[in-house]
């Protein structure tokens, strides 16, 4: 019996544009295939060659999605967004992707000068830090930067060694040595300025006061020479040298002064409350002048010092309270190479 493939039913083919399977141009035969949409409606496209292949359809430029690589391929690459966008970006010799580098403050690798350009976690800048305790009537101190023990045991009128801590705004915490918390502070810390905090008497309470310790290195035979008044009850004081030059006048709580030259030697300072004419501010403090000796003028003075200076010494004189009245004072003093 002769079969009759005229009548034989088959699967309809839509009309253009309805979608569904649609003739094979490419061959003789009536095979149905996957449909090729139009440009621009998604879905696969030609491959651009001579075959009918479908393949990765590549979007418009802006459109995201994997777009050509730029040489004779047509093989789809991750795309590399526009600059400031993040994601992988360009190496700068080549197409491979590399991660990026944030701008300076936003956190993750920041270009160093070490290998490879990437300063990494552990080698994060950091600044140098110690704490004097000028709180006067209070019991020893400890003290925590961001929950860190940065001093275990300070007492009154003493100053700790200089540590490090990273540069940037970091929490400082001062407690009792049984945990109670007196004072939570930020303060900023920047890369290379010796900084220090003292812990301070106020009308309210206790406070926070940050020094920089920066200073020029002191050149030739000299050493350098500051004051800095952390006594609550004092009113402002004169420094006087002994043979009543004038070395600073009317320092007042909470103010420190800028760094003098001195020349190696000894010296008594005398600090009282006068309405003498100060040196001027360029002149280097000098052993006694035999010139001045015999014309120191009467006064009360509240506290006084002795110093051996030595060359290449930054010394700093803190004044702190030795009670509750008023220019009850006493001079702490602290010497940095």
């Amino acid at each position: 019996m002769e079969t009759n493939f005229r009548n034989s039913p088959v699967i309809p083919l839509p009309n253009p544009g309805e979608g569904g399977p649609v003739a094979d141009s490419g061959t003789s035969g009536s095979t149905p295939v996957v449909p090729l949409p139009n440009p621009g409606e998604g879905g696969p496209v030609g491959g651009g060659g001579s075959s009918s292949t479908p393949v990765i359809p590549l979007p418009n430029p802006g459109e995201g999605g994997p777009v050509g690589g730029g040489d004779s391929s047509n093989i789809p690459v991750i795309p590399l967004p526009n600059p400031g966008e993040g994601g992988p970006v360009g190496g700068g010799g080549s197409n491979i992707p590399v991660i990026p580098l944030p701008n300076p403050g936003e956190g993750g690798p920041v270009a160093g000068g070490g290998i490879g350009g990437i300063l990494l976690p552990g080698l994060v800048r950091t600044a140098q830090v110690r704490f004097l305790n000028a709180a006067f009537g209070y019991q020893p101190f400890r003290v925590l930067i961001n929950n860190t023990r940065m001093v275990g045991w300070l007492s009154y009128a003493a100053i700790s060694a200089y540590g490090r801590v990273p540069v940037g705004y970091q929490t400082i915490t001062v407690t009792g040595t049984n945990g109670y918390i007196y004072i939570q502070k930020t303060l900023p810390f920047q890369s290379g300025s010796p900084t220090t905090i003292a812990i301070i008497n106020t009308p309210s309470g206790l406070d926070l006061l940050e020094i920089s310790d920066r200073c020029c290195a002191p050149t030739g035979n000299f050493a350098n020479f500051r004051v800095s008044n952390l006594a609550l009850n004092s009113r402002p004081l004169d420094v006087l040298l002994a043979d009543g030059r004038v070395v600073y006048s009317d320092v007042r709580y909470k103010e420190t002064t800028s760094f003098k030259r001195m020349r190696p030697g000894e010296y008594q300072f005398l600090f009282a409350e006068t309405n003498l004419t100060p040196m001027p501010e360029w002149l280097d403090i000098e052993t006694l002048d035999s010139a001045f000796l015999g014309m120191m003028p009467a006064m009360d003075t509240v506290a006084s010092l002795y110093l051996n200076a030595l060359s290449g010494v930054n010394y700093t004189v803190f004044l702190l309270s030795s009670g509750t009245a008023i220019n009850a004072v006493q001079a702490l003093v602290a010497g940095d190479r």
